[in-house]
């Protein structure tokens, strides 16, 4: 089972590739074919497949196949919680809210 920063590393993964931004940009508006997606990008079927397992392995993604569609969107559960480990590794602590005592260099 993996913890909980294996699995955010494998969601900011999924986001450090602009094709795979551009395709979550485009989900955002709701569910989306693969064959509507591939219009909108200058990438190969297999390049937009590879980008879609890492983007559904990741969970920020959806999928479900109609007939021989694949349809794809957003997880809105996953996405608030990667929205909230990001705002939580990104806030300013207060030095009493750690543990152990600050080493000044």
């Amino acid at each position: 089972m993996e913890n909980e920063y294996e699995y955010n590393s494998k969601v900011f993964k999924a986001f450090s590739d602009p094709n795979r931004l551009l395709i979550l940009k485009m989900l955002q508006y709701g569910e989306r074919c693969a064959c509507e997606i591939l219009e909108d990008l200058a990438i190969s079927q297999s390049t937009l497949s590879h980008h879609m397992k890492i983007l559904c392995d990741s969970e920020i993604v959806n999928y479900r196949r109609r007939g021989k569609w694949m349809l794809y969107s957003l997880n809105e559960k996953n996405c608030q919680a990667a929205r909230d480990f990001l705002t939580e590794i990104t806030s300013m602590k207060d030095l009493c809210d750690i543990n152990e005592p600050r080493q000044i260099c």
